[in-house]
């Protein structure tokens, strides 16, 4: 869910550029003007024929992986027996999603399908941290599956889906409604898929219940179309309502 013009090695973002404060201070004397001068362009001169290979090497060193799925995560994919699964809020356009675990807190586009008939996505340059619904599927709290998407990164760093694969069974994601109810939803199961061998019905199906899916783009990264080649979906089901404020 992503465009990127970066290269990866070994699934790393390489990042052409040195950490701050990462040369070790000298252990002499500081040197006059001239002598500075000389070691700077010494310096200068060695960075530039160790090019790439020094960059990479400091980029792979301090290189973070969005969070995956774990197995234990992967749980249910809608509420077990006996739960509040019989919940329903009236259809209401969403306005805003808050997931507390994992620090998100985005307003949420509305979006469609595009003319190849694929899900629209976020701008990925100028949105990168808000999120979607995709406005084919039910509002948040309707008997049904509601879907909202996200970036997990751009070629900048980590979007608003960046720690989606941290989520667990028993999180609560709060989907904020246009007349003032949130609607809170409780996670259920976490789980990665092949984008292709994706569960489509499993994902957007219809439901007895009142369910959520948000969904990212995770896995190996393709060089070739790049693409992510996996998605890690969430699975989530209404368990509460909030009234708006007076």
């Amino acid at each position: 869910m992503r465009h990127a013009d970066w290269r990866r090695i070994a699934g790393f973002r390489v990042v052409m550029s040195w950490p701050e404060g990462g040369f070790a201070p000298p252990r002499s004397r500081p040197p006059g003007p001239g002598n500075l001068r000389a070691r700077v362009a010494a310096v200068a001169g060695a960075v530039l024929i160790a090019g790439g290979a020094a960059a990479v090497g400091v980029a792979v060193a301090v290189q973070q992986h969005a969070p995956q799925p774990s197995a234990t995560a992967a749980g249910t994919t809608g509420p077990s027996a006996g739960k509040a699964w019989w919940l329903s809020l009236r259809r209401s356009l969403p306005v805003s999603v808050e997931i507390p675990a994992i620090g998100v807190h985005s307003v949420l586009l509305h979006l469609g399908v595009k003319p190849d008939g694929t899900m629209q996505v976020p701008p990925v340059q100028r949105r990168p941290n808000a999120a979607a619904w995709y406005k084919y599927s039910v509002t948040p709290g309707q008997i049904g599956a509601s879907v909202i998407e996200g970036h997990v990164d751009t070629d900048q760093g980590p979007a608003v889906f960046y720690r989606l694969g941290a989520l667990r069974p028993g999180d609560l994601v709060k989907v904020r409604l246009a007349n003032g109810i949130t609607a809170v939803f409780r996670v259920t199961g976490v789980r990665q898929y092949p984008k292709s061998k994706f569960p489509a019905k499993t994902v957007y199906g219809t439901t007895r219940f009142a369910g959520l899916r948000l969904i990212t783009c995770g896995g190996a990264f393709d060089y070739a179309t790049n693409q992510y080649l996996s998605s890690t979906v969430v699975f989530a089901f209404l368990v509460a309502s909030r009234p708006a404020a007076a």
